[in-house]
């Protein structure tokens, strides 16, 4: 990467300094990620969190043939592994990350798969480059919104760019996992923060600036910003970690997700 970090800190951070921070750090960390998770995520599988709950499932945005012809934006989209299963599905999908080296894995398993490449556009989620109203569905798997400073905001820039009669549907570290140290074993199992404390995780250089940022926002705060978008939220689904998934990822785990809820994914129309 090219900012070392040297201490963390928990403090506010504004717009601009988690979207360059993340920038930098996800401009890092990407071919690392994808070496580490990439099998989980398939090319071309649209999985919504590390219990490996998958929009084949869970259906999440719709029947089947409410995707065919449906103009999708994928918000977060990395390596745009959901944009491509969407894509097979019959969606005209784009997808959007605040990383260029996550869009260059994009292209790479475009030209594995011999494909036409996913149409992808490097944009933060607090400032999408559509038009109002140029979607029937927006989605975003762990992607921008667990990194926001304010939820309502970007919950509201992805309305913004809804159809009338359109789905917005996201998912994000549960709330409640952020009382939590991120261990995944049983020696994780212990609150050792308050769940009101909104300050987010940073990960600063030895200048004292932020290079990495991941905000908490409670499940009030999100559901808050789903209604003060003018949305009307229609399902709340948090996935059960299942007896077949023996992988670890970061501080998710099969020991404490047997307890504890890692995911939250948020579905919304307009």
């Amino acid at each position: 990467m090219s900012d070392e970090m040297t201490r963390v800190a928990r403090r506010s951070t504004g717009p601009e300094e988690s979207a360059r921070a993340n920038r930098i750090w996800w401009d890092g960390a990407a071919d690392e990620y994808q070496d580490e998770h990439g099998d989980f995520l398939g090319d071309s599988s649209f999985v919504w969190g590390p219990e490996g709950l998958t929009e084949e499932e869970a259906r999440l945005l719709g029947p089947a043939e409410r995707l065919k012809g449906a103009r999708v934006l994928e918000v977060g989209c990395g390596a745009a592994q959901c944009a491509r299963w969407l894509r097979a599905q019959g969606a005209r999908v784009v997808g959007v990350d605040v990383a260029f080296r996550q869009l260059q894995h994009s292209h790479r398993i475009d030209v594995n798969e011999g494909a036409p490449p996913v149409p992808v556009a490097q944009a933060d989620a607090q400032h999408l480059p559509f038009a109002d109203a140029s979607f029937e569905i927006v989605c975003s798997a762990f992607g921008g919104f667990p990194f926001v400073p304010d939820a309502r905001a970007a919950v509201a820039e992805s309305a913004r760019v809804l159809r009338p009669g359109g789905r917005l549907v996201f998912s994000v570290t549960h709330p409640a996992r952020w009382m939590f140290p991120d261990d995944p074993t049983p020696a994780g199992m212990s609150v050792v923060q308050s769940y009101f404390d909104r300050r987010p995780y940073v990960e600063e250089d030895p200048s004292g600036r932020a290079v990495y940022v991941e905000h908490h926002h409670t499940m009030g705060d999100w559901i808050g910003a789903v209604a003060g978008a003018g949305l009307r939220l229609t399902g709340l689904t948090e996935p059960e970690w299942p007896e077949e998934n023996t992988a670890v990822w970061g501080g998710w785990g099969p020991y404490r997700g047997r307890y504890v809820p890692g995911t939250a994914i948020f579905t919304a129309e307009k």
